[in-house]
Formats: C-alpha cells, structure tokens, sequence
C-alpha cells in the first residue's frame, strides 16, 4: 500500500491547500469521464480520493502521521471512515467539490446536478453521547418516484432524446467569432424530453416520503457535533450523485460530570472531618452507562479545591483509542449546625490547637474595625 504523501506527491508537511490542490490536479487528470474504460485511470482515481479523504481530515491525518496506514484501521466506518469501493461512492462524498472542480459529473457532456443535502437533528442523552448508540430516525426527502421508477413518463412510455441537444443538454451558438455554449432551452438542460408525464409525480420523478434510517453514533461525540452519511441525502432528478444527510447532536447534560473536550471534572463533596484525617471517597465514574462509582482515596490536610485526576478515565476519543481523564474535585463542606456535644468537641479541639474560638462580643462595627 502506497505512502498517501506519495500518492497525492505532496511533502509531509503540506498545507491543507497543498494538499487540496493535489488532489484537484490528479483528480482531473485521472477522472472517469475524461477516461472512459480506462481502468487504471479509475483505480488511480479511486487511490487518490482515498488519500484525500485521510488527509484533509485533521485527526485522520495526525494519527496516519504517528501510526501509518495501522493508524486507520480502528477509524470510524461509514461516511465518515477511510475506504473508496468504488468511483460513486467518491462522487458521493465529494460531489460538492466536483461541481467546483468540473461543473458536476457528466454523462455524455450532460451536467448531472447532485441531490439536495437534508439535516436532522436528534436529541441524545449524557450516557449515550459517552459510549455511543444506534439510533432510528425519521428522514423526509424525496425519493425516486414508485410508479415511473424515477423517469417522469407515464408507464408505459419512456422519455425521448431531446432533439434540440441530442441529449446533451447543451446547444452552441455563434456570437461573432465566439462559439458560446448554455443550456438546451427546450429540455433546461435534461437531455431528454417527457411527452407524457406521470401522473403520480406529474414529471417531477420524485416524491416527498418519510423513511427511518438507523444511525450509529460512535462514542465520545459532543453537543452540537454532526454526523454526515453521504449519499443518504435526496435524490437528485436528472440522476447526478444523491445529496448528504446531516445529522446535528444535542447532548443533554449531566449535573455530576461537567465536559471539557475529552476530559471530564466531578465535584465531590466530602466532610471537613474527612478532608482533615483523611480516608475513602465513593466518587460518581462513567463506567456502567454513568452510573458506576469508584473508591477515591483522600489525603489527610486535604484543602477545599483539592483534586485526584483518574488518568484515562474520561470521554472514549471518537474514531481513537484511549479515553480522556476524570478531574475529581474535592468540595469541603462546613456544617452550618452542630449539636451541644460536636460543639463540645470542637472547642476542645481549638483548645488543643491554641485557637480562641469566643472572642469578645461587641459590637459589629468594632469586630470590622480589627
């Protein structure tokens, strides 16, 4: 397997520019419709969108740099993992940068627009955003339409070359000198004309459907993160790459762990009894789905502010190994109350540390005063 610096023939330490220019030069060069039936162009079309996608993404390319291709292999699958299968799939995740970098991906000199991007958002819990889950969610896009199989024509009937273009969709005409090329009028750039529509789309080739799509959520996502799964988006009508689906995460809170990136801080609160002799904490952990507890120890002469840290043992790092850490933070309590015996106590404790805990009464004014 090929060095993906090599592949794109950039240096190790070439700007995100550099390398999106690479990748539009050898994008270009090797694209299946520049070159039809050439399946070397394709595979080394295919090997340099795989590079790309690695090192575009700055946490892919960080762990590529330490590990090599090892590094990404326990990567996130799906939309967001590493992997072409095949030219689609390319044009699906990146077909936004082919509109910039070519007009769309053309059939027959044809520009086949890609579908519209559609967003949901979904609503996960604290336990769910740490350890990740799978989700059904409700999609409205539009889909293929049932009754023409996406044509547009009445069934029965098929759509027609367009005679205007030929089913380019592009006509030429003369300005002066020029040659100038726009949209075939007659078909707006189709390529194909509908004598007939259907009449349960009426032409459109699309309907509005509702579908449930499961979504798996890898652990250790935050609030207001979203997760693209190419080509789940809608479906484009002239047959052009289908658009992505994005889905926004909101995270509810959880009021005993306070979230910073992947690390996490737990105020706990403990007696000054304690806090003084020392001892054993029973501390709130996020194993066992967030409700597991672990035993602390605590120092003796423990201050208010104090903490442990329980070394990776925090948020899971998404698409990596290892976890952040936890932040225990010791709160000191003072009782606001104590009974005639504590008080007893205490006193002779501040006896015993040559502490005059009475003091002269006085007025409020002379006590500020000293």
């Amino acid at each position: 397997m090929r060095d993906l610096y090599e592949v794109l023939g950039v240096a190790r330490d070439a700007s995100a520019s550099d390398i999106k220019k690479a990748y539009h030069r050898l994008a270009k060069q090797h694209h299946p419709d520049l070159n039809p039936g050439n399946k070397d162009a394709e595979e080394k079309f295919k090997e340099a969108a795989n590079a790309y996608q690695v090192l575009s993404d700055d946490e892919q390319r960080q762990r590529y740099d330490r590990f090599g291709h090892e590094g990404l292999r326990g990567g996130p699958s799906g939309p967001g993992g590493t992997g072409f299968n095949s030219v689609d799939d390319i044009f699906s995740a990146f077909g936004d940068m082919f509109g910039d970098f070519f007009g769309g991906r053309t059939s027959g000199g044809r520009r086949q627009a890609r579908g519209a991007d559609v967003r949901v958002d979904l609503q996960l819990s604290f336990p769910e955003a740490v350890w990740g889950v799978t989700k059904d969610i409700k999609v409205a896009r539009d889909v293929p339409c049932g009754t023409c199989s996406g044509s547009g024509a009445r069934p029965g009937t098929k759509p027609e070359t367009c005679a205007s273009c030929n089913g380019r969709g592009q006509v030429v005409h003369s300005q002066g000198f020029f040659m100038v090329q726009s949209v075939c009028p007659r078909c707006r750039g189709e390529g194909k004309i509908v004598r007939e529509a259907c009449p349960d789309c009426n032409g459109r080739r699309v309907n509005s459907e509702t579908t449930v799509l499961s979504v798996t959520v890898p652990a250790g996502v935050d609030d207001g993160q979203t997760l693209r799964l190419a080509g789940k988006g809608e479906v484009a009508p002239g047959g052009g790459a289908a658009g992505h689906l994005y889905v926004v995460l909101h995270v509810v809170g959880d009021e005993r762990f306070q979230r910073e990136g992947e690390d996490i801080l737990t105020d706990v609160p403990v007696s000054f009894v304690k806090a003084a002799l020392g001892g054993e904490v029973e501390v709130p952990v996020l194993d066992e789905n967030c409700d597991g507890t672990a035993v602390v120890e605590i120092k003796a002469g423990t201050q208010p502010g104090d903490h442990v840290v329980r070394k990776g043992q925090g948020i899971p790092r998404v698409g990596k190994s290892g976890r952040g850490d936890q932040v225990v933070r010791w709160k000191v309590e003072i009782p606001h109350k104590l009974t005639s015996k504590q008080a007893e106590l205490m006193r002779e404790l501040a006896t015993e540390l040559g502490e005059d805990v009475k003091g002269k009464r006085g007025g409020l004014f002379s006590r500020l005063k000293k």
